[in-house]
């Protein structure tokens, strides 16, 4: 990567800024993913002043709405509602999550294919999928969004309790049909025993003089077990423990066995057998940067499964969403940016457009692959006898001829491949298998572009930002032709006489 940036920043031209105000064209690459960006920091700075700015005011006005007394006209409801927002027992907002947006579903692939997977395949290690589920009845174990957060969030600790090393890879976050939750976890399991391998590590870690003091064993959850075992049994573990806990609590209240006993003891066997999945295959699929961010996105891209990303009714509530879909831990971005000149930039823009038109698929017939136009599912409308409804921009119908004009038309909805447009507007990004090589093909074609005019074109502007930089250097050492006040008395005489100068 610091060869393909070393390179192009070689061969950019020298058109790239002039020091002004506004975008400035860059292309961002990572280990698979290629993006063209304008930015513009002047705006981003002056936009951060003005919502920095806007902070404290806003907060000074929520916190007087908030606190103000039961206002004229307001009823016992309203007010409850307005003091337990202030308490927290109501979300402050009232926003509904039906579905993952398709704006996360993009910057998912793009951080994906963006990461340093290094760590994660060290050592010629082999990945494995890991899918956590939730029981038949999962509603009163995971209520809400934060609860199954809080649940993955116990299962890393406890990870790096039992294995000594902290839980390195990505996660997505989906739904069955049934509606129940679940994990969906690409990393590399460990090898050993819980508990015995975490102690390994720190004793190995102590031999190296990383830790002063010896380490001593410790008895940790499901102590003992191999990696398919100690995920069972921990995930049950976690999974039930909020229920669990509540039991004991009306039982020592009551005095009486809780009737939710006999069957959340049946649902705990149950999951326990079946709750958990640990799949190398679907591991092995993830060879490089862009093949592993589709694969997480392959529902998105295909709509096979696209049911996995809308939120059951369980959790429609505001406050009650799944929060984000996706995330990552012990992993770092890795890219690399150069600044384009506008040209170059349009140039580059253009070949990516072209290039992403067509899309490589493996055709079964031929045992080959073949190049075919890059499409997406979309859905669109289907009308009876290819008649669209009327539109009216009257807010009533009046009369019998307006009831007739405003009948509803019956309507199909079809799901049907249309060609994608990749960097429209010049703008975007595009995955890649190997990304620092494709931007090493775009200097050479950008280089192999150029006509001797532009090159002497670009010479003659090198030479003009040189002079102009040491021009710069030495402002502070030229005295100035006349003082200010010289330059005033100019300024009056030509308005006075301007025939004179």
């Amino acid at each position: 990567m610091d060869g393909a940036a070393a390179l192009l920043a070689d061969h950019v031209s020298p058109l790239a800024w002039l020091g002004g105000e506004g975008p400035r064209p860059r292309l961002v690459f990572g280990p698979g993913m290629v993006q063209l960006t304008r930015p513009d920091a002047a705006r981003r700075e002056r936009t951060a002043g003005r919502a920095r700015e806007a902070r404290p005011k806003d907060a000074t006005a929520l916190a007087a709405w908030l606190v103000e007394g039961q206002r004229d006209g307001e009823d016992d409801e309203a007010f409850g509602l307005r003091m337990g927002r202030v308490t927290g027992d109501v979300p402050l907002t009232e926003r509904e999550i039906t579905e993952w947006s398709r704006k996360s579903r993009a910057n998912m692939i793009k951080v994906l294919a963006s990461l340093d997977w290094s760590p994660l395949f060290a050592n010629f290690a082999l990945p494995a999928m890991t899918t956590l589920t939730y029981p038949g009845d999962w509603v009163p174990l995971a209520p809400d969004g934060r609860t199954a957060k809080k649940h993955l969030e116990t299962f890393f600790k406890r990870f790096e309790r039992a294995w000594g090393t902290e839980w390195v890879g990505v996660w997505k976050f989906e739904f069955q049909r049934r509606g129940a939750p679940h994990f969906h976890l690409l990393s590399v399991p460990p090898f050993g025993k819980a508990g015995e391998a975490a102690y390994d590590v720190r004793m190995a870690a102590h031999k190296r003089g990383e830790l002063a003091r010896k380490p001593r064993r410790r008895v940790v959850e499901n102590h003992g077990l191999g990696y398919k075992e100690w995920l069972s049994a921990t995930w049950t573990d976690i999974v039930f423990a909020d229920i669990e806990e509540d039991m004991a609590g009306v039982e020592a209240e009551t005095g009486h066995p809780d009737p939710r006993r006999d069957h959340m003891a049946e649902q705990r066997r149950r999951h326990l057998g079946a709750g958990t999945n640990v799949n190398w295959q679907e591991g092995a699929k993830a060879s490089d940067p862009k093949r592993l961010s589709v694969y997480f996105a392959k529902h998105g891209s295909f709509k096979a499964k696209e049911y996995q990303h809308v939120v059951p009714e369980e959790w429609r509530e505001p406050g009650k969403g799944p929060g984000r879909f996706w995330g990552y831990r012990g992993v770092e971005k890795l890219t690399r940016e150069v600044e384009l000149a506008p040209a170059d930039f349009q140039f580059v823009a253009r070949t990516m457009r072209r290039l992403r038109s067509r899309v490589k698929v493996w055709d079964p017939k031929t045992r080959k692959h073949r190049w075919v136009k890059a499409t997406r599912v979309t859905e669109v409308k289907r009308y009876a006898a290819g008649v669209r409804p009327a539109y009216s921009g009257y807010s009533e119908v009046i009369g019998l001829a307006g009831a007739q004009y405003m009948e509803p038309v019956k309507v199909k909805r079809r799901r049907v491949r249309r060609p994608v447009t990749r960097f429209a507007r010049g703008s975007g990004f595009a995955v890649e298998n190997n990304a620092p090589e494709l931007v090493e093909t775009l200097t050479r074609a950008l280089m192999a572009c150029r006509g001797p005019e532009v090159e002497q074109a670009h010479r003659t502007e090198r030479v003009r930002q040189i002079v102009r930089r040491r021009r710069l250097d030495r402002a502070d050492e030229i005295p100035l032709s006349r003082s200010p006040q010289e330059w005033d008395k100019i300024r009056q005489a030509r308005v006075t006489d301007p025939s004179k100068h």
